[in-house]
């Protein structure tokens, strides 16, 4: 079999929120392979080894290699966004992260990855895809994901509920974070922030020129302070190693962060205090282990029990979802791009 290759190009005319939503949901709701049993054989699982994480020099240069496979979930057809088959899916992500890439002339994305795609009968190779966008679109989809169901199934109105949303830091994932919160949810009022203000106010720009209809107001902070001080849902995907918001900036009663941090620290950006007034869930309690060891939190367990079960376990007002990437959702992802071409 000779691979298939398919380019960004192709990736990025197939991408649609809902169908990324969708693909991301299937993999974060399969449970753990080892949770199987004679009872719930049908049920959608997965099989999340943990990455593997290799410096090129120092902290600044990583590879990472993300393995997954998800089985008998239901893939979405893009045409009808209606649900039609069961799917089983064999991926890895090999995945470089250069934080230089940004200064070079041109620039290059900080994170570069492709996914390989395998045929599940035999083997082989049966794809390779470039996957720096589908890395941008599933990682947002799955703050996606965990926004829809920590916070907005808190109100009775749902997906209806008008939201205040606050982006921190307005690179790739800001921008994805933006991009496909509006595209999906009511959002009425959207904080940018960005330590080089630029990024920033080009990203306002785009959402001004998207959504003029839609009467989302767009604000451009000076400080991470003013762009969470009425946000009821917060975005937050920087490499900072050190805290950009605490807990006196956040607004009183029920606030959601998804916080995506890419930096050697994940959890860096985000102060002690947060989390210890707040509930927090992962995408994979095996990855959490390992890259959140140091992490002094309540983890609550994985976004994916909230998911089949309909429903958080507790009520607490401060909610976060730590993102750390599975390449479960990559695979659903690139199956479903696979799929449309």
């Amino acid at each position: 079999m000779i691979p298939k290759y398919i380019s960004s190009v192709q990736v990025k005319e197939i991408l649609t929120w809902p169908l990324v939503n969708a693909a991301v949901e299937e993999a974060l709701k399969a449970i753990d392979y080892s949770e199987l049993n004679a009872a719930n054989l049908e049920q959608s699982y997965k099989q999340q080894p943990p990455r593997t994480i290799t410096t090129c020099g120092n902290a600044s240069k990583l590879l990472l290699t993300m393995p997954g496979y998800v089985g008998n979930y239901n893939a979405l057809n893009r045409k009808t966004n209606d649900h039609l088959k069961c799917s089983s899916t064999l991926a890895c992500k090999v995945v470089t992260s250069f934080t230089n890439n940004q200064n070079l002339q041109p620039p290059l994305p900080n994170i570069l990855a492709n996914i390989l795609l395998f045929d599940i009968n035999t083997g082989e190779l049966q794809c390779i895809m470039e996957g720096t966008q589908i890395t941008a679109w599933r990682t947002a989809a799955a703050s996606i994901v965990a926004t829809k169901y920590l916070y907005m199934k808190r109100f009775p109105q749902g997906f209806e509920t008008s939201i205040k949303l606050a982006i921190i830091g307005c690179g790739v994932q800001g921008q994805s974070h933006a991009l496909g919160m509006c595209a999906t949810f009511n959002v009425s009022e959207i904080y940018l922030w960005n330590r080089t203000q630029s990024k920033a106010d080009d990203l306002a720009l785009k959402l001004q020129k998207l959504y003029s209809q839609n009467s989302v107001q767009v604000f451009v902070t000076n400080t991470p302070a003013e762009a969470v001080r009425e946000a009821a849902v917060i975005c937050i995907g920087t490499y900072s190693p050190n805290a950009l918001i605490n807990y006196d900036m956040l607004k009183t009663g029920d606030v959601h962060i998804n916080t995506v941090g890419a930096g050697a620290v994940h959890f860096g950006e985000v102060s002690q205090d947060i989390y210890d007034n707040a509930v927090i869930y992962v995408d994979s309690l095996i990855n959490a282990r390992t890259e959140l060891k140091d992490l002094k939190a309540n983890i609550i367990g994985e976004i994916g029990q909230v998911i089949r079960e309909g429903k958080r376990t507790e009520k607490k007002c401060l909610t976060i979802y730590q993102s750390l990437g599975m390449a479960a959702e990559d695979a659903t992802v690139a199956q479903a791009v696979y799929d449309a071409l």
